[in-house]
């Protein structure tokens, strides 16, 4: 963990090339701003998913890669600033060599991260069809999610409306 990676110098490298920077604890948004700030490219890929805030479910953006950023850098280019940033604790690499990220990976995780978010799968009152288990083939109504995994649903069992908690992956919305 040495703060005085320089760059390689073999000739095949391409000019500027895409490098891996790891962040202070939770402090990668800090990073990027204050990189960005200092004429620095720099790509932290985030994706928007639901969360339960306050009781209340909200679209959230977070970091695909908590803790990390790519920041795109040639042998040229002014290193030394990278050490003392505000949120950055240091470049990934081996021995003292920064490690150089395939420009197709970033391409491909922009192009991921730039689809549009998804929209909620399930709201309460949705009519499922479970598809395993001893309910399988049978509809219930979706009630909400219990953790990440696992959902609550209303069912009629035995002409009484039921709670029952089933695993996420279980249930499909029905048509």
């Amino acid at each position: 963990m040495s703060s005085r990676l320089t760059p390689e110098q073999p000739q095949h490298r391409q000019p500027h090339a895409w490098y891996l920077v790891q962040c202070k604890p939770r402090q990668d948004e800090r990073a990027e701003e204050n990189l960005l700030r200092q004429g620095y490219t720099c790509y932290r890929p985030r994706h928007s998913r639901e969360r339960l805030l306050r009781g209340q479910k909200q679209l959230v953006e977070e970091s695909l890669f908590p803790g990390y950023l790519f920041i795109q850098l040639s042998q040229q280019d002014n290193w030394a600033p990278l050490r003392s940033t505000r949120g950055v604790s240091r470049v990934v690499g081996f021995g003292n060599q920064p490690l150089a990220v395939s420009p197709e990976l970033i391409e491909c995780l922009q192009q991921r991260c730039s689809a549009p978010a998804p929209s909620p799968l399930l709201e309460s009152g949705d009519k499922v069809r479970l598809n395993n288990g001893p309910f399988a083939e049978l509809e219930a109504i979706f009630l909400s999610m219990d953790g990440n995994e696992r959902v609550v649903l209303l069912m009629n069992i035995l002409h009484r409306e039921q709670k029952v908690r089933v695993p996420l992956s279980s249930i499909q919305k029905a048509e």
